[in-house]
């Protein structure tokens, strides 16, 4: 958890977890595309779009949000891996990011109540089941807003289930050739939605005082941890704060990561909100930094930041200042897949372009 940057600026220094190397502390952050035209299985657009934040110099690429099962995914038209067919699909994509000096990442994830959505494209909205949606679940009948149809109540054998989802999603994405497994336990789906009581209400093991509400996240690392390779970095990405009073909260997050670091979570990805329609967030450049800072101190545990970092000064202090072991970035990326490279040239007076495209520096 000490500095050890090897003389070299902050951003670029290579961070060892597990018996995964990564060349810097950039990340990209996982991000739906809503692009699969074919039952979950990647298409074209992802092997450009990570190919490229490879090609632009990020030291740990992530897909998006990947369902566990088909009623996990956020849309009809999001990733899955709930299959072994969807293994070669996924090959071809970590095999190119590897070729690029990167390492490919994967977030597997369930909608849960959030489930059964358009594209933001077409806004967003719920498709009901008459119109080609599905039945929507969750730890409670409690629906996600007003607007949205109830979910149904998980049952024991239900959530046991999922949780095999979970283990069998993660020996999927070992086979494709993923090197990283981020579990996703955050922004109102499936995970967080039982860790939090606003949407948990249960009144057996899985619901109720705190230790209940944190079963089903600490079971799921439990038997993703025991089937994944020991050399294998585990991240969990969580909402640390939910925004809503008496709702899920930061000190319940350094609590579940402590619990989380004992199973074989290697980093928690502190983001934030996501399981409120009634959430107050005010969201400005670095907003959920502390999140990090305030859990790694407390949890003993790696921690990434994420939200609104754009700036190379920026992303370098959290982890020179130790606010964070790597930063995630999202928008950023979006704008420009090279943001690596020009954050080198301002940060170290070099950078390290791929062979083809050395010309740029001429």
């Amino acid at each position: 958890m000490g500095k050890d940057f090897n003389n070299k600026v902050h951003l670029f220094a290579p961070l060892k977890i597990r018996g995964i190397n990564l060349k810097n502390r950039i990340a990209v952050s996982p991000m739906c595309q809503y692009s699969s035209q074919n039952d979950g299985h990647p298409e074209d657009w992802h092997l450009v779009h990570l190919g490229s934040r490879a090609v632009g110099g990020a030291g740990l690429v992530f897909s998006e949000a990947t369902a566990v099962n088909p009623e996990g995914r956020i849309s009809p038209w999001d990733l899955g891996i709930w299959s072994d067919e969807h293994i070669p699909s996924f090959s071809r994509i970590t095999h190119f990011i590897k070729s690029q000096n990167s390492v490919p990442g994967i977030q597997i994830a369930h909608a849960g109540r959030k489930a059964s959505r358009e594209t933001p494209w077409n806004n967003g909205g719920e498709i009901r089941k008459e119109n080609g949606g599905w039945q929507t679940v969750g730890p409670s009948p409690l629906s996600f807003s007003e607007e949205d149809s109830v979910p149904k109540e998980l049952t024991k054998q239900e959530i046991n289930q999922i949780i095999e989802d979970f283990t069998k999603a993660a020996e999927r994405s070992i086979h494709a050739g993923f090197e990283v497994i981020e579990l996703h336990f955050a922004h109102g789906y499936l995970v967080c939605e039982f860790m939090s009581p606003l949407s948990n209400i249960r009144t057996d093991e899985f619901g109720g005082e705190l230790e209940n509400r944190i079963k089903l996240p600490i079971e799921i690392c439990n038997q993703v941890r025991k089937v994944v390779p020991s050399k294998t970095p585990l991240f969990v990405r969580i909402s640390a704060d939910e925004y809503v009073k008496n709702g899920w909260d930061l000190e319940q997050s350094i609590y579940l990561s402590i619990k989380l670091k004992e199973v074989g979570v290697d980093l928690i990805d502190c983001s934030s909100g996501g399981n409120s329609f009634y959430q107050k967030l005010d969201s400005k450049p670095g907003y959920q930094v502390n999140f990090a800072k305030e859990i790694r101190l407390k949890s003993k545990i790696l921690t990434g930041a994420v939200g609104l970092i754009t700036d190379p000064e920026q992303a370098d202090e959290i982890i020179q200042n130790e606010e964070a072991d790597l930063v995630l970035l999202g928008r950023e990326l979006l704008r420009n897949p090279y943001w690596p490279m020009y954050a080198e040239k301002t940060l170290n007076k070099c950078s390290s372009w791929p062979d083809q495209y050395l010309r740029v520096d001429e």
